[in-house]
């Protein structure tokens, strides 16, 4: 691809005790949403931390934008990352959970606590601002993820199987809020799911593991519609 915002390049990783650790060379393209899809264990949530920094490769390099970042520090890497269990802060309020993306230590003047209005606006949490997390259901918890990462303003978007306790309904909304995010911001989105509706509903592009390795990378239709690879058709249940 020629619009390349992320990519890994020959990267490679061996969690300890691992023998075999895993091998990465692929590119996520700018703007646009990509699946990540693999069976259990096969590397989907390894790929987001080394992207993320949470991870140093054992070998190869990361680049954003053509800027090596192989050795950059999670917090000055150009990301956000939502997680499946939300990162909220029980003992703080909705608001004080979405301005801790401005500033750790909270202290917001009036520009900042107005970008955390802003935020829950965006993702329909209007009058949430006070409720603390344990009032909050599953999605909502989600859109307040959603608010913080808006407010740290990264162009990356990395979601570690974000929606995975969510039933249908509620899943499928999200999804769709992810996709409005998404195209106001101009969002390069990489998600990890186990779901292939998630890239039906959503996906421009798809990226599918197995054996340690990307096996896959292109439209995401293609792999829905035609896999050619036997280990997705098995995963797809064709």
């Amino acid at each position: 691809m020629t619009d390349d915002c992320v990519a890994l390049r020959s990267v490679t990783y061996a969690h300890p005790g691992d023998l075999e650790g895993f091998f990465f060379d692929v590119a996520f393209e700018t703007g646009k949403i990509t699946a990540v899809m693999g069976a259990s264990g096969g590397g989907k949530s390894t790929l987001l931390n080394l992207l993320a920094g949470f991870l140093r490769p054992d070998g190869g390099e990361i680049f954003v934008d053509g800027e090596n970042v192989t050795a950059t520090h999670p917090m000055h890497r150009p990301m956000s990352m939502i997680f499946q269990d939300h990162n909220l802060f029980a003992h703080l309020t909705v608001a004080q959970n979405v301005g801790l993306g401005i500033d750790p230590n909270l202290k917001l003047d009036s520009a900042a606590r107005q970008m955390v209005t802003s935020a829950l606006h965006s993702v329909g949490l209007d009058g949430f601002a006070e409720r603390q997390p344990p009032t909050l259901s599953g999605g909502e918890k989600q859109r307040v993820a959603l608010a913080r990462m808006l407010v740290r303003d990264r162009p990356i978007l990395l979601m570690d199987e974000a929606l995975a306790s969510l039933g249908p309904g509620l899943r499928k909304s999200i999804l769709q809020l992810v996709r409005q995010l998404q195209q106001v911001k101009k969002l390069t989105v990489i998600m990890v799911t186990h779901n292939p509706e998630d890239a039906r509903l959503v996906g421009d592009n798809a990226v599918f593991l197995a054996d340690r390795r990307v096996v896959f990378h292109g439209p995401a239709r293609e792999i829905l519609s035609a896999p050619t690879d036997p280990r997705i058709s098995a995963y797809l249940g064709y």
